[in-house]
């Protein structure tokens, strides 16, 4: 039984499925009007329809997510949750949008707690008692509303039609289903209908219809969000949750039509010549990825080859760091009225670089004290799925969207064609720790802490120059990080960064890319005190660069996505 603990953790990343067979050095696409990448051709062929109609980049989103309902049902969908950022060409404006789930009224701290101890991720996250009040359908309203240039209802129309006369299945989808990871798929009759016709899981390139989410989608397109969040649809969702075979929830209709997204302030601050923008808490996104950058600033990174020993000990040092600040410090600002400015200030981070070398040993990070608060680390389990999406349309607008249901698959559960998240396991199951609350605990209508890490960024004029995110779970602040320093760094174009090996810390041990250069790496960062393992890295990482009036578009050869554009 998957526990949690450090080495089931180790076992479930070395299962993971979705890893490159490779390293892959793929190629950039090269654009002059506009720019989509999305993680399966079926989406990025959505949004790009919509730009050739005359719609803004927020609109081809909502057109590439509803699509990735259909066809990456495994990674997100509009029965979970995202963050994203857009921006406002015309204006210069950066606009953040918050859609990211919120635990049900009925919750408390001891949610995922038994007889006293911790429950076992893997008992957790199936069924209704992981599953979360859904939000990205709310925040791409929100955002539609202030951007959008095509009606809501013409969004739909492409995914409607293809969910009623058949998607091809991948075969990444065909490789989840097979791997039986996920206990939901054969227990919950919706889902095991679905995605194991006959008891066998669904074949890649079997033409796959899904008419409930047609219908679904065709009275969202009619009726926008409230179709889901008030009336029937929201009557099936609390049903399914609440009286799920295996963990059931205990949602309320109430929970659904209290759901609001928020817009936020973005987290911005200088990197070189250079301005990066991410998203604030929930998300830890924007904090974590700024703060690796800060930490190793005073370092000659372009002076470093982006593949050797030197680079990645500074790198994991930073991450480390990095780290252990999120586990004590990052959750949900609207509870813990802890600002993230203290997180990112230019004497707190000075101070916490002092703490890297590149002679000095590597060593497991202690979280810095920026607050005069006492906290305790918490314990929350954040695997490699989730997608990202990056768009810039005809006018220059951007936007950079991470969304996810959680786990493969989320739940598990299936509610009229979508599949709900599991999104409530992103929250710490100990609520406690050593008489100190942990500050991500569970709690009525609060929002679980994210690594989502959208991100844009600046020149020092002001003008857009890279909108970039990744999928995976905990390890995404590391993979975005990583290609910031490639392009803004190394010199490198968006598709080179993103193609670069990876390496990850998350102030536990130095994970180093399997089948890729970073192998040699192992015996001189072993050397410097690190704990290393080669493993799959499974990033997925979207971006689009603007250089010289070019858009570059990069898609993750790790994965199924694919750059389009004209």
């Amino acid at each position: 039984m998957y526990s949690g603990t450090e080495s089931d953790v180790a076992q479930r990343e070395a299962r993971e499925p979705e890893a490159a067979t490779g390293y892959i050095d793929k190629k950039a696409v090269v654009a002059d009007d506009y720019m989509v990448v999305a993680a399966n051709p079926y989406a990025a062929a959505a949004g790009r329809n919509i730009i050739q109609q005359g719609g803004s980049a927020i609109d081809a989103a909502i057109a590439v997510q509803a699509m990735l309902t259909l066809v990456e049902p495994q990674s997100s969908g509009i029965g979970g949750g995202a963050f994203i950022l857009y921006w406002d060409n015309t204006a210069q404006e950066l606009h953040t949008f918050d859609g990211r789930e919120i635990a049900p009224g009925a919750v408390n701290p001891q949610w995922f707690m038994q007889n006293g101890e911790v429950m076992a991720w893997r008992d957790a996250v199936v069924g209704g008692k992981s599953v979360g009040v859904p939000g990205v359908l709310k925040a791409l309203e929100m955002a539609h509303g202030e951007f959008g240039q095509l009606p809501w209802r013409a969004l739909f129309d492409e995914t409607i039609t293809t969910a009623s006369e058949g998607f091809e299945v991948s075969p990444r989808l065909e490789k989840l289903i097979a791997l039986d990871y996920h206990p939901g798929l054969k227990t919950f009759p919706a889902s095991a209908a679905y995605f194991r016709p006959d008891g066998e899981p669904l074949k890649a390139g079997t033409i796959k219809k899904n008419q409930p989410l047609a219908d679904t989608l065709t009275a969202i397109a009619k009726q926008g969000s409230a179709y889901m969040y008030e009336g029937p649809l929201a009557e099936k969702i609390v049903a399914t949750v609440n009286e799920a075979p295996i963990n059931p929830g205990q949602m309320s209709t109430d929970d659904l039509a209290r759901y609001q997204a928020k817009k936020r302030k973005g987290v911005c601050g200088p990197y070189r010549s250079k301005q990066v923008c991410g998203m604030a808490p929930p998300s830890s996104g924007g904090v974590n990825v700024y703060q690796i950058l800060k930490l190793l600033e005073r370092f000659e990174l372009a002076g470093m080859a982006p593949k050797s020993a030197e680079f990645a000990h500074l790198f994991a040092q930073a991450s480390a760091l990095t780290y252990a600040d999120r586990a004590r410090y990052i959750a949900d600002t609207d509870f813990t009225q802890l600002s993230y400015d203290a997180l990112i200030a230019e004497e707190y981070l000075s101070e916490r670089s002092q703490l890297i070398g590149s002679q000095q040993a590597w060593q497991p990070a202690q979280a810095g004290q920026p607050y005069n608060r006492e906290t305790a680390d918490g314990q929350a389990f954040e695997l490699p799925n989730t997608s990202h999406v990056v768009i810039v349309d005809k006018q220059g607008n951007a936007v950079s969207m991470t969304s996810s249901i959680e786990f493969m698959f989320g739940s598990g559960l299936m509610v009229d064609g979508f599949l709900l998240n599991n999104q409530l396991t992103d929250f710490s199951f100990n609520p406690d720790k050593g008489g100190e609350p942990v500050l991500n605990r569970v709690e009525p209508y609060k929002r679980p802490r994210s690594a989502m890490s959208p991100t844009m960024v600046f020149a020092d004029s002001g003008e857009l120059e890279l909108v970039v995110g990744s999928p995976g779970g905990s390890r995404i602040i590391d993979y975005v990080a990583q290609t910031l320093i490639g392009v803004i760094d190394f010199n490198l174009n968006i598709q080179q960064a993103i193609n670069l090996p990876k390496i990850t810390n998350r102030n536990d041990y130095t994970a180093l890319e399997k089948g890729t250069p970073l192998e040699a790496l192992e015996a001189p960062l072993k050397a410097l005190g690190h704990r290393v393992r080669i493993i799959d890295l499974n990033s997925g990482l979207h971006g689009i660069e603007i250089r010289d009036g070019k858009l570059i578009g990069g898609a993750d050869p790790r994965r199924e996505g694919q750059a389009v554009g004209e």
